[in-house]
């Protein structure tokens, strides 16, 4: 097992490589793009490197994008995965909180996130409201969803079962229909994720003076594609480390449900 698992991280680390080795190829040996709009990957490390410590052109250094970005992400994901998520197991489990609820959340549920940013800069002016606000509603949604739709794909048998050991629902919530929904719940906490981290590079991009977002809009402004790859460089790798860290949170949460069952 330890050895399929070297080898799935050489083959992730491998793709990476060859990756960077056809970029490098196509810019820096056959010269097919201009160095001014599509730079090569060694020039793209050099500014990575430098932007760590240089708050030049854009007014801030890489770091405190990144944590600005995540400030606001973090904050507002976390928001729809607390409310949010026990929504979506109160619809699913009791009926008339789904005939209450559902009429506006089905009204809701299609409009994307980024649709709120101008209501919500009207609202509550620029600022970091505004950006909590849409990035909290573009994470609630995934979690309602996959917890209600989690909940209600709970087995009959199980809950016969719980009841004919005398059961009651809110038992039979707790310890059957909520362990059972889990991995949709936490698939769900993982797609919100993303959404919060697109979500909130979009709200940078028009209206704030610090994040990633703004990093990349103000790199375009003034044509410098190399800070605009290392913004995406950076958005990417942190969604990758955080999808990564609830993974692992997942696996170890369904594990010591099912020990415990």
């Amino acid at each position: 097992m330890k050895k399929k698992k070297d080898y799935i991280w050489i083959l992730s680390i491998l793709s990476i490589v060859i990756f960077a080795g056809i970029w490098w190829f196509c810019c820096d040996v056959l010269k097919l793009t201009n160095s001014s709009t599509l730079p090569g990957p060694a020039t793209v490390v050099n500014t990575f490197i430098k932007k760590l410590s240089s708050s030049a052109p854009d007014g801030a250094t890489l770091p405190a994008h990144i944590f600005s970005s995540l400030k606001i992400s973090l904050g507002g994901w976390a928001l729809g995965v607390i409310i949010g998520t026990p929504l979506g197991i109160f619809m699913a489990w009791y009926k008339k909180v789904d005939l209450f609820v559902r009429p506006i959340f089905d009204l809701l549920r299609p409009i994307p996130g980024l649709a709120w940013i101008p209501l919500m800069i009207i609202l509550f002016g620029i600022g970091i409201t505004p950006k909590i606000a849409t990035v909290f509603l573009s994470a609630f949604v995934p979690c309602v969803l996959n917890s209600y739709t989690g909940i209600r794909q709970t087995k009959d048998v199980h809950l016969w079962v719980g009841q004919t050991f005398g059961a009651d629902d809110t038992q039979m919530l707790v310890h059957i229909a909520i362990p059972t929904a889990l991995p949709m719940i936490m698939t769900g906490v993982r797609v919100a994720l993303g959404a919060a981290w697109t979500c909130i590079v979009a709200a940078e991009m028009l209206a704030s003076t610090k994040g990633l977002g703004y990093m990349i809009q103000q790199a375009r402004g003034i044509y410098r594609p190399d800070i605009i790859i290392c913004g995406m460089i950076a958005i990417g790798a942190i969604g990758a480390v955080f999808s990564g860290i609830l993974s692992l949170i997942e696996n170890a949460i369904v594990k010591g449900v099912r020990r415990d069952g």
